[in-house]
């Protein structure tokens, strides 16, 4: 049995975040949310809709399956929002007009109630110099802030935290500026951030070898550099890499391990694991994930999160016939 005070709980969860009320007119407890949510569910049937209407309501009521929350917020109602609760945006472009436009994509969609996630490798590292422009890169952690601020001020006019995840390899030459970038408690504050790990860094862990930090080269120069051969987020096929530092890979890997320890971040994604068990590895390459790290997706791979309760389908619980109803489910 639930207490009162954790159904106070909920039902303040459930006035302030999932009920509707058009023009004054609210929802007056969550099983007008259920009907609402199934009515939406229902209507893209080809026929049947009352049918499907009151299938749909038997799965909701009771929580028997509980649609991910911007479904149970948006379903049914007239905002223009989005169904999907996260989203890994695209490649973001090396540029200033590319990194402006995948901002653009990021402020609207966590306008409409998505949480989304980025990898910044593609960025070129602090102190580089931008081809064509002569400019000096100031890095990818100084463009996190641009979207850690726009996001900050999207909550500032809406009721819903906005989500982040924010990806790095751990080959890039700006890895450390990102590992330590959480210890200013006033940094990217709206960011969880990951180090994207490989099989290739574990291995040089391992053994204590050097580590190279590296960066696709521009096509204008840099003959003399030590080159490496990469894979390399939005490229198709491995691309030559200038080295721009060595580090050790055991002393880099300490100082993910203590910045996780002293700022529960940054956490660790064993990318080319994830890409090996991806059942799609052979058409895409996985490169960030939605903002609480739980779905790996493609650039523009949404997640449509949903639960089943499946303790409303045990049938004669605690007794040596117990089990699931795999019919009702």
């Amino acid at each position: 049995m639930s207490s009162s005070f954790e159904v106070a709980i909920s039902r303040h969860i459930w006035e302030t975040r999932y009920r509707y009320a058009p023009h004054g007119v609210a929802e007056t407890d969550i099983d007008d949310t259920w009907w609402r949510v199934a009515g939406a569910l229902a209507r893209v049937e080809p026929s049947h809709h009352a049918h499907w209407r009151e299938r749909f309501h038997a799965l909701l009521k009771d929580f028997k399956f509980l649609p991910g929350g911007r479904i149970v917020a948006g379903a049914g109602t007239s905002q223009r929002v989005t169904l999907f609760n996260c989203f890994v945006m695209g490649t973001i472009p090396d540029s200033l007009p590319g990194i402006l436009d995948a901002l653009k994509e990021g402020a609207l969609t966590m306008q409409q109630g998505g949480g989304v996630g980025y990898d910044f490798s593609t960025l070129r590292p602090q102190g580089a110099e931008a081809p064509g422009t002569g400019t000096i890169a100031s890095g990818p952690v100084s463009f996190m802030r641009i979207w850690d601020s726009t996001c900050a001020t999207l909550l500032s006019t809406g009721a819903r935290r906005g989500a982040m995840m924010g990806t790095l390899r751990c080959d890039h030459p700006d890895i450390e500026t990102f590992v330590d970038a959480k210890r200013d408690r006033n940094e990217l504050r709206h960011f969880n951030v990951s180090v994207l790990v490989s099989d290739a860094f574990m291995t040089a862990v391992e053994e204590d070898a050097d580590w190279p930090l590296v960066f696709p080269a521009s096509p204008d120069g840099e003959d003399d550099q030590p080159m490496v051969m990469r894979d390399w987020p939005g490229r198709d096929a491995p691309v030559a890499c200038r080295v721009h530092r060595i580090v050790r890979a055991r002393e880099l890997w300490k100082r993910i391990m203590r910045a996780a320890y002293d700022c529960a971040e940054p956490g660790v994604l064993f990318i080319d694991r994830i890409n090996a068990g991806n059942n799609l590895a052979w058409r895409e390459r996985i490169s960030a994930t939605n903002p609480c790290g739980e779905i790996p997706l493609p650039p523009y791979g949404a997640c449509d999160l949903g639960a089943m309760n499946l303790t409303c389908f045990v049938r004669d619980a605690f007794e040596p016939s117990a089990r699931i109803d795999q019919v009702a489910l």
